[in-house]
């Protein structure tokens, strides 16, 4: 073993929701999680589809956001102070007699009695141009995210893309002279006429468009690309069967996000459907301390629901207690009635 490896109870790959509310769960039994995520914020789709789109079906919750939902659920885990690494890929999982070996991409190494696979349906990475050698400009004039705003100073843009992302950054770029400048521009280009965004965002960008603020461009597919000592300088498109060249020195895409098990598919679980089968009983694999709980868990009659998480995530908790503490019997107590569970969130119980 690891001179440097940490034992722990509960290791939880996935921050989005469900990831979140398992280290709730796990912390009203006394149980303290390390949470590791591959994308860089934590929320998952939640943070990464989503952040500014209303959320209806949370019980007890009308409407919120689904930043909003994980602002709320990491204030309602800071009583259980879980440790937190994103931008952090588990790549492999080894047993280890009763405890697993969990490595990962920053070369951390824990040894976990339970893990808890909470990765939405995998890690997502950006859906990338096919055109020759254009991931050679990958971070130089081709962006899958926008990581700082004033790189984009005084720059002709193009974005492509007909979702939320690509809506709001062009609605970010071309209506804030200040992160545009004087001489910037911005072309928004859709491979369809219908938009998969917020209406709202549609008819924003629609009003910038009538004030000569952005230039739209739809039913267009990106066919070639030009370059001049490594900078862009223009684009190709088929518009309706003809071509146009289109100039632009910066490229942002916003294909959305592809969903890959990655290492997952490779540490022994019974998978169908890039999904991992799980025993309702306890949302534990066919690896005995290895649940799964979220989009990613697989059973007769799953709805991939925020709230079906949320249930998986509660019996996976008891269950693993179970294994973390054998023997030991498990009650069931009620944070409304039992001073150890308030004690533990930090309830005052005078």
């Amino acid at each position: 073993m690891a001179k440097n490896t940490k034992n722990i109870d509960a290791l939880i790959i996935g921050a989005g929701p469900c990831g979140l509310f398992q280290v709730f769960e796990l912390g009203l039994l006394g149980i303290h999680s390390v949470l590791i995520d591959s994308l860089p914020n934590i929320g998952g789709q939640c943070s990464e589809l989503y952040p500014d789109k209303p959320i209806y079906d949370i019980p007890g919750i009308p409407v919120c956001s689904g930043q909003e939902l994980v602002d709320n659920l990491m204030e309602q885990i800071k009583p259980f102070n879980p440790d937190i690494f994103i931008g952090e890929e588990v790549i492999s999982v080894k047993k280890t007699g009763d405890t697993y070996l969990v490595k990962t991409s920053l070369d951390q190494t824990f040894n976990t009695k339970t893990i808890f696979i909470a990765g939405g349906v995998g890690s997502f990475q950006p859906k990338k141009i096919k055109l020759k050698d254009i991931e050679k400009f990958d971070g130089q004039w081709l962006h899958y995210k926008v990581n700082d705003k004033s790189d984009f100073l005084n720059k002709d843009i193009i974005i492509l893309g007909g979702g939320d992302s690509a809506l709001d950054w062009a609605i970010e770029f071309s209506s804030n002279t200040e992160l545009l400048g004087p001489k910037g521009s911005v072309t928004l280009i859709h491979r369809r006429n219908e938009w998969r965004g917020a209406i709202a965002s549609v008819n924003k960008v629609k009003e910038l468009e009538n004030n000569q603020k952005i230039k739209i461009i739809e039913n267009a597919i990106l066919r070639g690309y030009e370059v001049n000592a490594k900078k862009l300088k223009n684009i190709t498109l088929s518009i309706d069967g003809n071509e146009e060249v289109i100039n632009g020195n910066q490229l942002i895409v916003f294909f959305g996000l592809s969903p890959k098990l990655g290492p997952i598919a490779e540490w022994g679980l019974e998978i169908s459907r890039k999904s991992i089968d799980v025993n309702t009983e306890t949302y534990e694999t066919n690896l005995s301390g290895i649940f799964a709980i979220g989009d990613i868990a697989n059973y007769p009659g799953k709805k991939k629901l925020i709230l079906s998480g949320f249930h998986e995530s509660a019996l996976a908790a008891f269950a693993a207690k179970a294994i973390i503490e054998p023997g030991k019997k498990v009650h069931l107590q009620y944070t409304t009635t039992s001073p150890k569970l308030q004690q533990r969130l930090g309830i005052s119980t005078k």
